[in-house]
């Protein structure tokens, strides 16, 4: 499956001064996958060492002096490193502390070699030891589930994607496209982004069969919190872990994931779990400037889970999403805010851990809320999700002449358009926003 990520790792490959990588993302998203293929494709060898597969490798991170670590992973792997040629890979990378601390050193003393690391609940595994994540020698690249467009590629579909990519205003998009291109959108939410599932759809094209995969990766991450957190943390993982996809788009009081649990402690966990990549609070923003972070309102926050085909599996939604064309677009409620929030955190900077929010206002009789706040480039662009084709749109007119913005989104069924200071995108033109903007 091609990602997108791999062009970032192609650049940083070219550049002649480069920070080691680190990889960060959730379990099962497709890390390793990833970084092999980049291997195999782009330098004259790859040497990658799995540390939960072979912890012998541990040995050779004793000494943090790069020669001393090169000299003995060459001598168990029986495979030469050579800096500039070689790419060395450290998966599974959190099972390893040292490993990590050496990443500053290849820096400083190795920097022609390219380093990158992979790991999934890194704070879960270092936290508890004390291990702070190096500063300033490491490069962090995010990755996530398979955005729609990914999707689209995977399912070999890349003259519709490319249709998508180029679309403008003045586009005359056919009904049989539009209705195309919204057909596989109910196919992603169905399915969703998680390679494993994805590639056995692809392979069998059974609905039934994904699910099962769906519940091993959803059985993966339970897994993960007994084995790296100590029994008084685990439970509220846990325990945030199973409430949130019940309560996606929904402004959240922790009486709600729990009425009997420390709050403070459930804050906590809401944090490592987003760290983790597993889930991600969307704070409310005053949307008074940017950056949006600056007028933070932390007491106010949704949440949203990783992936819509594993919210789908979670809340045992059954395969009649897929089978009935009217449940899921017309449907308003967690599966499109789910949906539509996934997709504008999967074309964020790849560098920079994915953020979103939204705007609501608590006023006696005059209550509103606005789904979504992103910007392209200096300008605040509010989101509203509608499920259907139709729809009002107050909230977003009252934040619109509150902040004097000039622009505001629906996300719906409906084409692509532009009535006045609203822009219509289709569900399946998300990862085009940022380019329609810019042309307006």
């Amino acid at each position: 499956m091609k990602r997108r990520l791999l062009a970032q790792l192609i650049a940083w490959q070219k550049k002649p001064v480069h920070l080691p990588l680190l990889l960060r993302g959730a379990r099962q998203v497709g890390k390793t996958f990833l970084v092999e293929y980049f291997g195999r494709h782009y330098f004259q060898n790859i040497v990658s060492i799995n540390f939960e597969q072979f912890p012998e490798y541990n040995s050779c991170f004793n000494s943090l002096k790069p020669h001393d670590i090169l000299h003995h992973i060459e001598i168990l792997s029986e495979k030469r490193i050579i800096p500039g040629q070689s790419l060395l890979f450290l998966d599974e990378i959190q099972l390893c502390p040292n490993a990590i601390m050496a990443l500053r050193y290849f820096k400083e003393q190795m920097p022609e070699l390219h380093v990158i690391g992979a790991g999934s609940l890194l704070e879960f595994a270092l936290g508890a030891k004390g291990f702070h994540m190096p500063v300033g020698r490491v490069q962090y690249l995010y990755l996530k589930p398979l955005s729609f467009q990914e999707y689209l590629q995977a399912r070999g579909l890349d003259k519709l994607q490319e249709f998508i990519n180029t679309a403008t205003l003045e586009s005359d998009i056919p009904d049989a496209i539009h209705d195309k291109a919204l057909q596989m959108v109910q196919e992603y939410m169905a399915i969703g982004g998680m390679p494993m599932v994805t590639d056995h759809f692809i392979q069998n094209q059974s609905l039934r069969e994904c699910q099962e995969y769906q519940t091993l990766v959803l059985r993966t991450y339970s897994d993960d919190f007994a084995k790296y957190a100590d029994s008084a943390h685990h439970k509220y993982l846990q325990q945030v872990y199973d409430r949130t996809p019940g309560l996606v788009g929904q402004q959240i009081k922790y009486v709600n994931i729990s009425a009997n649990m420390d709050s403070r402690y459930l804050k906590e966990a809401i944090h490592s779990l987003s760290k983790a990549g597993v889930i991600t609070p969307i704070y409310a923003s005053l949307a008074a400037g940017l950056p949006l972070i600056s007028h933070v309102q932390e007491k106010k926050f949704k949440l949203l889970f990783l992936d819509i085909g594993l919210l789908k599996r979670v809340t045992r939604l059954d395969i009649d999403l897929l089978l009935n064309p009217d449940l899921m677009l017309n449907n308003r409620g967690a599966l499109t805010e789910q949906f539509v929030g996934q997709e504008l955190l999967a074309y964020q900077d790849p560098y920079d851990e994915a953020q979103l929010y939204y705007w609501s206002r608590d006023k006696k009789g005059s209550s509103a809320e606005v789904d979504y706040l992103i910007h392209v480039d200096s300008q605040i662009i509010p989101i509203e999700v509608k499920s259907g084709k139709t729809g009002r749109l107050k909230s977003l007119q009252i934040l619109l002449q509150e902040k004097n913005l000039p622009l505001g989104i629906r996300i719906s069924a409906k084409k692509l358009c532009r009535q006045g200071n609203i822009l219509s995108v289709p569900f399946y033109m998300i990862g085009e926003i940022a380019r329609l903007v810019r042309t307006l």
